[in-house]
């Protein structure tokens, strides 16, 4: 029987994307686990009206749920209220994908095949076959710096720690416990990807492409980028390094195939 997946969609502020994002979203759900694929969209009380078109969409899909939160209280806890919502939901698969657009919904099918055999599944920028388009140089050299200090730091093979485009099993949030991350902002990926790979799981990454927003404004800030340069230290000297479990497609290809 197909993995029943939620997915979850934080926002703040993307009236001008949500439409075109979520029908494409129950597009590919359909496609992929027919009657068993979710949405929901985590909206944190977004003056722009982002809130009632996903109450608009949630009347007419019957895949398409959301919830509601009182304001914006940062990204890490959007993540947190969409992995409770989905896992009080029956979710064996969660994934967390942008709403901006960014992340291409075609790329969902590969996330969920690669779960098969893998754990965490995170859609990369910078495996082979990844890429990024229309990012100006500058946005690209922050990118691509950060996931290197964030891998140096850490002592992990991951091409995009930063991606915020993952397909997640229910044993890792289980396991991991999101909660209990300590990290905000665009460094909770990092520290749940960390964590997961501290407690023994199998994390793959699958090629994407990135492409810049087109409508609305980016959330990223230069408070971000000194947060992950300050907590990414501290995530290694808090939790204890032990061998990694980590396998990349080819990897995971290799060892389906009978001798």
């Amino acid at each position: 029987m197909p993995p029943t997946v939620w997915i979850t969609v934080p926002t703040y502020n993307e009236a001008q994307n949500l439409e075109g994002l979520v029908r494409s979203v129950v597009k590919q759900l359909e496609e992929t686990v027919p009657g068993r694929g979710h949405l929901v969209v985590v909206d944190d009380a977004s003056p722009d009206g982002t809130g009632e078109i996903a109450e608009r969409l949630a009347a007419e899909l019957p895949q398409v749920e959301v919830l509601h939160r009182t304001g914006k209280e940062g990204l890490g806890q959007a993540y947190l209220a969409g992995f409770r919502y989905a896992h009080s939901r029956g979710a064996d698969l969660t994934i967390v994908m942008d709403a901006d657009l960014s992340h291409d919904p075609r790329h969902i099918p590969a996330l969920i095949e690669a779960a098969e055999h893998s754990d965490l599944v995170l859609g990369s920028r910078y495996v082979e076959g990844g890429e990024i388009v229309d990012w100006p140089p500058l946005r690209r050299f922050l990118s691509r710096g950060g996931s290197t200090y964030a891998r140096m730091i850490l002592g992990l093979e991951i091409r995009d720690l930063t991606t915020g485009f993952r397909c997640i099993r229910r044993e890792v949030l289980e396991t991991v416990e999101p909660s209990t991350l300590r990290a905000q902002g665009y460094v909770f990926n990092i520290e749940l990807t960390y964590r997961a790979i501290l407690a023994g799981f199998r994390v793959a990454e699958v090629p994407i492409t990135f492409r810049d927003r087109k409508a609305g404004q980016s959330k990223i800030s230069l408070d971000i980028a000194f947060e992950a340069l300050l907590l990414v230290p501290r995530l290694r000297r808090t939790h204890r390094r032990d061998k990694p479990a980590v396998r990349d497609e080819a990897q995971a290809a290799e060892e389906r195939t009978p001798a």
